[in-house]
């Protein structure tokens, strides 16, 4: 793996991770692809906990900061499953230690 590949960066451009907070139900995860589809945005990388009741769920999203990314954010706002969205530019730590603890 290269250098940019590990510091964040894909030959397209840097990485951000979106966190959510969500309802948790069936159709959730939907909506939110159908998104980014409808967008073509491609989303890089998925990660969704539930919370300790159910009730609610956080996903992080890791995707291509390009220019789009800013309204892409907007209108996961919009939805009405998504309680909370955060941006972190740059935000690869997550993903990269998910990676190395299910490495075999």
């Amino acid at each position: 793996m290269s250098k940019d590949r590990e510091a964040g960066k894909t030959e397209r451009g840097r990485m951000a991770v979106l966190e959510l907070t969500v309802n948790n139900h069936p159709g959730v995860m939907s909506h939110i692809c159908g998104l980014f589809s409808r967008r073509a945005y491609n989303l890089e990388k998925i990660l969704c906990l539930p919370d300790e009741a159910g009730r609610l769920s956080r996903m992080w999203l890791q995707v291509d900061e390009q220019e789009k990314l800013e309204q892409v954010v907007k209108q996961l706002q919009k939805l009405e499953d998504v309680r909370k969205v955060s941006a972190y530019p740059g935000g690869d730590a997550l993903f990269t230690g998910i990676k190395r603890l299910l490495a075999v």
